[in-house]
């Protein structure tokens, strides 16, 4: 099968325009050609736009190129999430673009393992702007265009860092982590809460243990867990699932990739 047999323009998504964050590598760049592949308007956003700029591979530009080479919609958008601007423009220019958005996907994360003792208030307050504040700013300037529509997606990234862990079990320094991602499935149900019944379904999955360029740089892949590493495509396949259905039975869910695949009886397919 050739790349651009993988578009399909009539697929669950669309016409659907897509806005995904932390999108130049890893999760975030399989999200982004799986929506494309099924037919969505990809709006693919990070801070790394050009391969080279950042220590790990992989650059915003290269995740559209990829989509449009394959016959798919893509519009990259350069935005460091920690940035007012660069949050505010995000949207601005997705609609510009394309129109109203219909799914967000808040997958950028920015991770310090320290412990506590040791962790520094600018670290601290940059993790949770980028993984707490930036997610409910931009859920804030999307939903009025989802409701006034009657529909639309919210999918939050998360981890099972947000699970409390064992005391007698050795951390590495996870604590601030789990406390963003804790912090973003609260949000999540909450805003399931205020948003139910007004067309927007609002989600969480964690990915589980993916062998993506930040998971190798952190070296969390070990003897002990590497037979349980998920392939990326699997998480993709899953995140799509969670953005198309009916908002109203689809929303407020705490989800994990395996158990998704698992409920749907999902086959990940291969990315372009």
């Amino acid at each position: 099968m050739s790349s651009t047999e993988k578009i399909n323009a009539n697929g669950v998504l669309a016409g659907k325009v897509a806005v995904i964050t932390g999108a130049s590598r890893g999760i975030g760049d399989a999200i982004a050609r799986r929506f494309a592949m099924e037919g969505a308007k990809v709006v693919v956003s990070a801070r790394t736009v050009e391969d080279g700029e950042h220590y790990l591979p992989g650059s915003i530009n290269e995740t559209v190129a990829a989509i449009r080479d394959a016959g798919g919609e893509a519009f990259a958008v350069k935005a460091d999430l920690a940035l007012a601007t660069d949050r505010e423009n995000l949207i601005a220019a997705a609609e510009a673009q394309y129109g109203s958005v219909d799914i967000l996907v808040n997958n950028a994360a920015i991770t310090y393992f320290i412990p506590v003792e040791d962790f520094p208030e600018k670290r601290f307050r940059l993790m949770m702007d980028v993984q707490v504040w930036a997610p409910f700013e931009l859920a804030q300037r999307v939903l009025p265009g989802m409701q006034a529509q009657g529909l639309g997606w919210i999918l939050n990234v998360s981890s099972h860092a947000a699970i409390h862990p064992q005391k007698d079990l050795a951390g590495r320094g996870g604590t601030v982590y789990g406390m963003c991602k804790a912090a973003l499935e609260r949000f999540t149900t909450g805003l399931a809460q205020e948003t139910f019944g007004k067309g927007v379904g609002v989600n969480v999955i964690s990915p589980g243990l993916v062998a993506t360029p930040g998971v190798m740089h952190h070296k969390l892949i070990n003897e002990e867990n590497e037979d349980r590493v998920t392939p990326v495509e699997h998480m993709a396949e899953a995140c799509l699932r969670l953005c198309y259905g009916d908002p109203s039975e689809l929303t407020g869910r705490i989800d994990y990739a395996d158990a998704v695949m698992q409920e749907f009886a999902l086959q990940p397919a291969e990315l372009i």
